[in-house]
């Protein structure tokens, strides 16, 4: 199977770290940091608010734990549309529509909303011939655990 004859199905990343978009920007770092991943999809149920980088998070670091515990990571998105794919999209496609947009991963949605993420790593992987046979359907996991941050005592 060569690259041009693949879609985002095919290519895509099946198993994803997702978060709600009330948790913090501290519950997101730990979920990427836990799941080596650098993209989170922020979502409402099946509905996709955004793509979360790593990089936009390092980006809006200020404070220490207790700061980045009280804000939401919804605050992070930026206003602007990202583009969103369909399964069926060929991958030539997938990789015009991330250098058009300026963005390393975009969610692929179905009818029933995000089924799957194509990210750089993917598009590579098809182009060398290193795509894995889609088994069964993607799945979203949303953070199972909650942080809070134990602050330190002031000395009396």
């Amino acid at each position: 199977m060569t690259a041009e004859s693949l879609a985002a199905a095919q290519v895509m990343s099946r198993i994803l770290v997702a978060v709600k978009p009330d948790e913090s920007p501290l519950m997101a770092w730990e979920l990427m940091r836990r799941a080596h991943v650098h993209h989170l999809p922020v979502v409402d149920g099946r509905h996709v608010l955004g793509i979360l980088t790593r990089e936009q998070l390092a980006a809006s670091w200020s404070g220490g734990p207790e700061e980045q515990s009280s804000r939401q990571v919804r605050t992070l998105l930026g206003r602007e549309r990202k583009p969103l794919i369909r399964p069926d999209t060929p991958l030539a496609r997938v990789a015009a529509v991330m250098l058009d947009a300026g963005c390393d991963a975009v969610p692929v949605l179905s009818d029933d909303g995000l089924i799957g993420m194509v990210t750089v790593r993917d598009v590579l992987s098809a182009v060398a011939g290193r795509t894995r046979p889609a088994e069964g359907p993607g799945e979203v996991v949303t953070g199972m655990f909650h942080l809070e941050p134990v602050l330190p005592q002031e000395n009396r």
